[in-house]
């Protein structure tokens, strides 16, 4: 059997199944797989480039540290445009309106160029005031400005990938994304010696290589991505004649995108302004955080591959007529989600020292305090962990609704009214103790508002597709490449 025949035996594409009749379990795992696959491709990129760095210098792994917030930061301001254009693209694909998701996707990639251009400059241009926040030293400075200078000019790659891989999802392909996005992984991993050590005939750039391979990979992927897409043999298809930029339209990707960004820059704010509470105290417990963040980076994979299926499935499902269906699919998603985090975290909670013990060096004379620090945060925070898996559920339901306001409501009450808060607090009576508290406590809070307010359906008002834009679209025949 070939390596594409053996894919298609473990992915199906949205040709092989139906969003908005049938079965609910079956489409929404296959919507959801792909994603958690490409999730973790993205996840060895991450390893990787940290590998390659930590061989090369100590300041350039710290360096690299310091940039990912800003990356982090720079992709969420603009993350709005893609949850817009994917949340339109399930809505008209589920209505059956073919020629309205085109036009949607073709203006989403315009209007994303130019967002993912302006934030670049701006990236570039202040780059070194940020970083001298973030309290970088006099070593370490000149390393992120010079990765973080590169990969802002080449934000409009990164983002257009990301915004490709939404567009896609919305038409209900996760499969195609997750093939490229492999490629692009593995061409960084290769590339990311050769550049960082100058390997063969290139020279020796160090973390400005890693940051070329990075941009270099991504937009190659984004080539690949947009022949996909120009073509419309695979997913939503855009066309060059509908890229011409409509003001209208965007102020329509705007009304619905924007709550999106404050949510997902909600999100980077916190986890930096948590930092200046955990900075306060020694080195170990700093490192306990960024090792226990780390591990829920990975544990919440599954949650937000599903929380992004529940997105596609109920956009889709409203674009259809069909919000009833959208719920099951969402309250399947919220106790699956919550059975299977729970029992993740009953493990993490049993057995945490080993889970922290890999991450800390053998030389390190702090290393039986870190795991000490680190393995109390994971016990207390482990067993809340499916209370994550409801709200990511909920949370993505409300998206596909178009309802990305609330979406951002209950992202900003659970980070910024519950957790920041009781972080302060109670760290300065109980000690780092506090800090880990309120993530247990927030955890628990948000999934309580997310199921509340989804029961009360105000959700099902989300259908987008009847405001009147095929005006502004051409007729197929006349836009026909």
């Amino acid at each position: 059997m070939g390596i594409r025949s053996r894919i298609d035996a473990l992915f199906k594409g949205p040709e092989e199944f139906d969003l908005t009749s049938g079965g609910i379990g079956k489409p929404l795992f296959y919507l959801s797989m792909p994603i958690v696959v490409t999730n973790l491709f993205q996840t060895a990129y991450n390893l990787a480039d940290t590998f390659w760095l930590g061989q090369y210098s100590t300041d350039a792994l710290a360096a690299i540290s310091f940039a990912f917030p800003m990356v982090f930061l720079l992709i969420s301001l603009g993350m709005g445009i893609s949850v817009a254009g994917s949340v339109l693209v399930a809505q008209y694909t589920g209505a059956g309106k073919s020629r309205e998701a085109e036009y949607a996707a073709s203006q989403t990639m315009t209007f994303a160029a130019v967002a993912s251009l302006a934030l670049g400059a701006v990236g570039y241009r202040f780059v070194g005031e940020f970083l001298g926040i973030m309290g970088a030293s006099t070593s370490v400075l000149p390393l992120a400005s010079g990765y973080m200078e590169i990969i802002s000019l080449g934000l409009v790659f990164m983002f257009g990938f990301a915004v490709f891989v939404a567009l896609m999802r919305g038409y209900g392909d996760t499969v195609t994304p997750m093939l490229v996005m492999f490629g692009s992984v593995v061409l960084n991993v290769a590339l990311d010696p050769f550049l960082i050590f100058g390997w063969g005939p290139f020279p020796a750039l160090g973390i400005e290589g890693a940051a070329i391979a990075t941009v270099f990979s991504r937009a190659l992927a984004l080539a690949v991505g947009l022949a996909v897409m120009f073509r419309g043999t695979r997913g939503v298809r855009i066309r060059l004649a509908d890229m011409t930029p409509d003001l209208d339209y965007l102020r329509r990707l705007a009304r619905i995108g924007f709550p999106a960004t404050v949510e997902g820059t909600g999100r980077a704010l916190s986890m930096n302004l948590l930092l200046f509470i955990v900075a306060l105290f020694p080195d170990p417990v700093v490192a306990a955080y960024g090792i226990g963040t780390r591990v829920f980076s990975v544990v919440f994979l599954p949650a937000i591959a599903v929380a992004r299926g529940v997105e596609t499935m109920t956009g889709q499902n409203v674009g259809a007529g069909e919000p009833d269906r959208a719920e099951r699919a969402a309250d399947l998603a919220a106790a699956t989600l919550f059975g299977l985090l729970s029992v993740v975290g009953l493990l993490v909670f049993l057995v945490p020292e080993p889970i922290v013990s890999a991450f800390v060096g053998a030389d390190q004379a702090a290393a039986d305090r870190v795991v000490a620090v680190g393995s109390r945060f994971l016990r207390i925070a482990a067993l809340t962990f499916g209370f994550i898996g409801i709200t990511r559920a909920y949370t993505g339901s409300f998206r596909g609704a178009g309802k990305t306001l609330t979406a951002a409501a209950i992202s900003v009450v659970t980070l910024g009214v519950v957790r920041f808060p009781i972080a302060w607090v109670a760290a300065g009576r109980i000690g780092e103790t506090g800090i880990w508290l309120s993530f247990a406590v927030s955890n628990v809070v948000g999934a309580a508002i997310a199921y509340a307010w989804y029961r009360r359906g105000t959700w099902r008002t989300g259908d987008l597709t009847g405001s009147g834009v095929d005006g502004a679209i051409a007729s197929p025949e006349s836009t026909d490449d």
